[in-house]
């Protein structure tokens, strides 16, 4: 409960930034995910005859991590459906917290992605509310792009979870402080988009601070539960994010590939732990 908690708190600045940015339509996202998700959990708990668990706040998490990776545009029912999966197919059908394979919140909108196309759209400007292309759009279009500082304070289109990176940075600083989440994912994967991007003549920054890279690499990658356990198996983790993004904000159709990324490199979390955890020694007994 103690992890969960600071998680809630390091989530704290995004949340604030999303709802000064997107108003009523951040808070009705935020609050119809973190509902759905606490019921889903409690209805599944009791229908299965397990023992409800929603005071270790983790289905909070899961709601709040799924609210803030949609677009202050998706319908609230969509919101709904995806946050209930997240929890019930992307947690609950696994064993529950701790048991989860793939990140419960990434899950769950992948699903939407997946279920519902072309939902998340049209993208909103913060404040305004008018509807603009991301800046990765532009960048696939071949147009002019924010500059870097607009990137960071959060005054471009996008979800509402990765309208500013000084925030998600901020948070993620106290979740660090507090040991709750390792440096080295985030640090790997930002490294691997820096140099992929200088490779290929894009601004670094740029590339680091568009879409939900932070948010992702920040709070979904570091997820204790669905990452590596070693040290260099962290390193290898993050880096094949990173890989996994810029692949897909280059040769995909899609100009993002954080969730397909983060999805995917969940998958062989064990394997990567097979050839990085240290094996612990057994004694034998005499």
């Amino acid at each position: 409960m103690k992890m969960m908690r600071a998680v809630i708190i390091a989530l704290i600045p995004a949340t604030l930034t999303a709802l000064w940015f997107y108003r009523l339509p951040a808070a009705l996202l935020m609050l119809v995910s973190v509902g759905v998700a606490v019921v889903s959990e409690v209805i599944w708990q009791y229908a299965t005859k397990k023992p409800v668990k929603i005071y270790d706040l983790s289905a909070v998490v899961t709601g709040m991590l799924f609210g803030l990776g949609l677009s202050p545009s998706l319908p609230l029912y969509i919101a709904a459906i995806g946050s209930a999966v997240a929890v019930i197919v992307g947690k609950q059908l696994f064993g529950g917290v701790g048991k989860n394979l793939f990140n419960p919140a990434l899950f769950g909108r992948l699903f939407i992605v997946l279920a519902f196309p072309g939902t998340m759209g049209p993208w909103l400007t913060p404040i305004d509310m008018v509807t603009s292309a991301t800046p990765l759009q532009l960048h696939r279009a071949g147009q002019s792009t924010p500059a870097v500082l607009d990137l960071f304070t959060g005054m471009v289109p996008g979800t509402i979870g990765e309208a500013s990176a000084l925030a998600l940075l901020i948070g993620f600083a106290y979740l660090a402080y507090r040991k709750f989440a390792n440096w080295r994912i985030p640090a790997g994967c930002v490294a691997t988009v820096v140099v992929w991007a200088a490779l290929a003549g894009d601004n670094p920054l740029f590339h680091v601070f568009s879409g939900s890279l932070l948010l992702g690499a920040l709070f979904m990658a570091t997820d204790p539960f669905t990452s590596p356990r070693a040290d260099l198996g962290r390193w290898l983790f993050g880096g094949a994010i990173g890989l996994g993004i810029m692949a897909m904000r280059f040769f995909s159709p899609l100009p993002e590939g954080t969730s397909f990324a983060i999805l995917g490199l969940n998958a062989a979390v064990p394997l990567i732990n097979k050839y990085t955890a240290k094996k612990k020694k057994l004694r034998l007994m005499k």
